[in-house]
C-alpha cells in the first residue's frame, strides 16, 4: 500500500463522535442566519415551473446521467437556470428563523451551502459572478475581480469546460451554520450535503437537455479569493459546469 499522509486519517479520527466539546446549540447560543445577507433588490428569477421540462422518469434520468464537458454554443434560458437552482437548493418551506426544508437533504436541516454562480451565457442576465439567495430565489451580483471568468478558469486549473459552460455552479460552506449544531462533526456533513446538491443538479439537467460536469480539482485559496471568502468560516468545496448538451451527448 502506498504511503499516505496522516492528514486524512486524522480528519476521520478527530471528527468522530466524542472527540469534541458541546456544540453552540447545546450551549444555548444564538444560531447563525439561514443565509448570508444581501443588499439591494438583486435579479428576480422566473418560477422554476416556467422552464421547458421534458417528462423523464426518474429511473431514466439516473440511467442516463453522465459528466458532460462539451456544450452547445447557445445561451441557457433564464428559466432553465431557475429550474436548476431550484433542483439543487430550492426552498420549499421555512420554519421561522430556525431552518428551511429544501429539494435536497441536509444534516439537521442546516443547509449550510451557499451557491455562487459564474454566468457566461444566460439569456437576460449580464455575464459575471453572482450569489444565489435561495430564500428569495434571486441573484445578487458579487463585486469581485474585473474578469471573474478568467480567474475562475485559472483557479479551476484551466479545465476547458469552465470557459465553455453557460454557467458554473460554485458551492461554498458556511461552516458556522453547520457547526452550530454539530461542532467539528459538521465538517463531515457539509461535504456530504454538497454531494446531494450536485447529484440533484445532474438529474435535473437531464430534464432540461443540459449537461453537467462536477469539479473537485481547483486551487482552494485562489477560488476563495475570487468569491471574497475567508477560507476559514466560508470556503468553496465543490463546483460544476452546466450548459446545453449537444445532440447525442452522453447526457
Amino acid at each position: 500500500m502506498a504511503e499516505r499522509s496522516a492528514a486524512g486519517r486524522r480528519f476521520i479520527e478527530e471528527t468522530k463522535f466524542g472527540h469534541f466539546p458541546p456544540s453552540d446549540q447545546m450551549l444555548g447560543r444564538v444560531q447563525p442566519p439561514l443565509e448570508r445577507p444581501h443588499r439591494g433588490e438583486g435579479v428576480a428569477l422566473p418560477s422554476p415551473s416556467d422552464a421547458t421540462i421534458d417528462d423523464i422518469p426518474l429511473v431514466d434520468a439516473i440511467a442516463r446521467r453522465r459528466s458532460v464537458r462539451d456544450y452547445l454554443m447557445t445561451k441557457m434560458s433564464k428559466e432553465t437556470l431557475s429550474f436548476l437552482l431550484w433542483c439543487s437548493q430550492g426552498v420549499q418551506s421555512v420554519a421561522g428563523t430556525e431552518w428551511t426544508f429544501r429539494t435536497v437533504p441536509s444534516a439537521g436541516a442546516r443547509h449550510a451551502l451557499e451557491t455562487f454562480l459564474l454566468l457566461n451565457t444566460v439569456e437576460g442576465i449580464e455575464p459575471g459572478l453572482y450569489h444565489y439567495s435561495a430564500l428569495s430565489h434571486r441573484l445578487f451580483r458579487v463585486m469581485g475581480p474585473s474578469d471573474p471568468a478568467t480567474e475562475i478558469y485559472d483557479a479551476c486549473l484551466g479545465q476547458p469546460m469552465v470557459r465553455d459552460a453557460a454557467a458554473v455552479f460554485l458551492w461554498a460552506a458556511d461552516i458556522e451554520r453547520m457547526a452550530w449544531r454539530y461542532g467539528e462533526r459538521g465538517y463531515r456533513y457539509i461535504f456530504i450535503d454538497a454531494g446531494h446538491a450536485c447529484q440533484n443538479l445532474y438529474l435535473g439537467a437531464e430534464a432540461v437537455r443540459c449537461g453537467v460536469c462536477a469539479i473537485g480539482a481547483f486551487d482552494d485559496d485562489a477560488l476563495n479569493a475570487v468569491l471574497g471568502l475567508d477560507g476559514e468560516n466560508a470556503f468553496v468545496i465543490y463546483a460544476a459546469t452546466v450548459g446545453p448538451a449537444p445532440p447525442g451527448s452522453p447526457s
